[in-house]
């Protein structure tokens, strides 16, 4: 059988490529009797790529605006799976080919578009409120990272239960517990030997971060304490965020780290007091699982999706209300029996969260999909 995986678009807010790159390069090594062809965007990182019944094909400068990223879905890849005769076609971002025959499994990270538009342009959010339905209609699968998300496809969108496979983001294999001694060499790094909260994720304004500023605020007010704060990203920082910063009384106590390789990231998640993740819906994005995973407590939003992935291993906030964060915050501080609760059923939560049976989930979706 020969599998097309689309792993060339990544829609703003979501982290498509990442899921599909995990799934898929396991796959792959796992099922040497099938063809894999991955349909990228120049630039893509090849190591990601290494079985031998793996193709790599390239569908030019990644999509940049709907237009083009319509043309590339309805034009160029249906010509790309004649080609290569596939026999499913898998593409991530929550997008599909309309012009296609070939059986399609769709994954969809989130429904983000319908509760927050801001995270979007006027284009991208008319796209997706145009066209999410007609892709939902035209696949035969669909596999998501949370029933919370699949209870939403049927409610907004009448999308068939037995349709949509739940399968859980996995745990990166860098995110571990450090020793006391790794966690010094952390600190002596970034923040001049002190103890400090994380937020890990996407930095930007539509995250709820000045919430979390304020609550830092409140927290340095009550406390009279010199831990910091430390705001680390694997991506760039959005540049609105960090001349927002520079007006920020505690400006001197937060450090904005971005850019971070993933190594870099993982050791500083280790050596953290506490995850505090108040975005509402970039949840899926694995923070807080590879901060139960390292073996700090987490304090996140109380959505549905955190609960789902939480359960009691997390203390919820109403990420828009800084007083209701820096409680959680000023909780964990002063109860060292809480944190330690927390550490413990964070580290159990985690180990459900596994790539290999993950990749067991995707597959049988494809298979369904295929029959």
């Amino acid at each position: 059988m020969i599998i097309a995986i689309n792993i060339s678009f990544t829609a703003p807010g979501f982290f498509s490529n990442n899921f599909m790159e995990n799934c898929f390069s396991r796959l792959a090594l796992q099922y040497p009797q099938h063809q894999f062809v991955y349909i990228v965007a120049d630039g893509f990182d090849e190591k990601y790529i290494a079985a031998k019944n793996s193709t790599i094909i390239s569908i030019g400068t990644a999509a940049k605006n709907p237009l083009r990223l319509q043309y590339q879905l309805n034009y160029k890849i249906p010509a790309i799976l004649r080609k290569h005769k596939a026999d499913v076609f898998v593409s991530s971002s929550s997008v599909c080919s309309l012009r296609t025959r070939v059986p399609q499994c769709m994954f969809v990270s989130d429904l983000s578009f319908l509760h927050q538009p801001e995270l979007y342009t006027k284009s991208w959010w008319r796209f997706y409120k145009n066209n999410t339905a007609k892709f939902l209609d035209k696949v035969k699968a669909v596999i998501t990272p949370a029933e919370y998300i699949k209870k939403e496809m049927g409610a907004q969108y009448k999308t068939a239960a037995e349709k949509i496979t739940v399968a859980h983001y996995g745990n990166n294999e860098n995110y571990i517990p450090l020793s006391w001694q790794e966690k010094d060499v952390v600190k002596e790094t970034y923040t001049e030997d002190r103890e400090y909260f994380l937020y890990s994720g996407p930095i930007h304004l539509q995250q709820n971060l000045f919430t979390l500023l304020k609550a830092f605020s409140f927290f340095k007010k009550r406390q009279k304490s010199n831990m910091q704060l430390v705001m680390a990203s694997k991506d760039a920082v959005d540049n609105d965020f960090i001349i927002n910063l520079a007006t920020y009384k505690y400006r001197k106590e937060v450090k904005v780290l971005d850019n971070l390789p993933i190594e870099s990231l993982a050791k500083i998640t280790g050596a953290a007091y506490a995850l505090v993740y108040p975005s509402e819906y970039h949840i899926l994005g694995s923070s807080i699982t590879e901060a139960m995973q390292s073996g700090i407590p987490v304090i996140t939003a109380n959505t549905s999706v955190a609960k789902e992935i939480c359960s009691d291993a997390a203390l919820y906030i109403s990420p828009e209300d800084f007083n209701d964060i820096a409680n959680k915050v000023m909780l964990l501080f002063k109860d060292e029996n809480k944190r330690n609760e927390l550490i413990a059923k964070g580290r159990q939560q985690a180990t459900q969260y596994d790539w290999a049976a993950t990749a067991g989930l995707v597959w049988q979706a494809v298979m369904n999909c295929a029959g």
